[in-house]
């Protein structure tokens, strides 16, 4: 029992120790050094330096490695952080309480855009490219997205766009989807049933920041392990995030 919670804070000791050794040098150093001084596994470091280069705490020139601007950012009181950035770890919890394929769309016209993604570690999971568009209609995101604008906005997309059916379980009719938006608007939670890829279940919510809509979180769960269970368990993770976004 000790040993599964020992990892997770060895590898947390381990990141504050590499930060705190390469900001205390005052130069860039190499991988080589940072082992022997802290005496870590080359193989363990190389994944742990990687993550912090990623998230901007570390610099990498070459070799070289040296404190990066989020650092600073975080020390600043006036840290203006992407919206990119805000959502990655609400989306990687997600991912991590479920381990189902998480993500945060952003609208862009009428479609949906993958900002932020983490894919399920099951053999059998469902991906998503970031920067990937798909239209409104085809996501539980872009249906939650769709169901939060006004209803002069909904009228337009109705009128605007031929939408496609992706699998003969796409809803394509204008009134298949005001009657979805209605039941969105009701409940909060938006849904697709193998809608845009056959035998994968899409559940989304939309979040709303001071009156305005931001994007929408969703999570993607295919079929075999889709059961009443991890619908409710998705839904109120889904809600309880989408909270912790709007929150002042």
């Amino acid at each position: 029992m000790g040993d599964n919670h020992s990892s997770p804070v060895k590898s947390a000791i381990r990141t504050l120790d590499i930060i705190e050794y390469v900001v205390a040098r005052d130069r860039p150093v190499i991988a080589q050094e940072i082992a022997e001084a802290l005496v870590i596994p080359v193989s363990s470091l190389s994944y742990l330096l990687t993550t912090l280069v990623e998230r901007g705490y570390l610099a990498r020139d070459g070799r070289r490695y040296a404190p990066g601007p989020g650092l600073e950012r975080l020390q600043s009181r006036t840290a203006s952080f992407t919206l990119a950035e805000r959502v990655a770890p609400l989306v990687r919890a997600l991912r991590l309480q479920l381990n189902e394929t998480a993500s945060f769309f952003i609208r862009s016209g009428w479609e949906v855009e993958a900002l932020v993604t983490e894919t399920s570690e099951h053999a059998l999971r469902y991906a998503v490219e970031v920067g990937s568009r798909t239209p409104l209609h085809g996501f539980s995101a872009g249906k939650a997205i769709l169901a939060a604008l006004p209803d002069a906005e909904v009228a337009r997309f109705l009128a605007e766009t031929d939408r496609q059916a992706f699998t003969p379980a796409t809803i394509v009719s204008a009134e298949g989807l005001r009657d979805e938006v209605d039941d969105i608007r009701r409940t909060g939670v938006a849904r697709t049933r193998g809608e845009h890829s056959p035998g994968i279940h899409g559940i989304g919510r939309a979040v709303i920041v001071d009156g305005v809509l931001i994007g929408a979180f969703s999570i993607a769960i295919p079929s075999v392990r889709f059961d009443a269970a991890i619908e409710r368990r998705a839904v109120g993770l889904l809600a309880r995030t989408a909270a912790l976004l709007e929150a002042p």
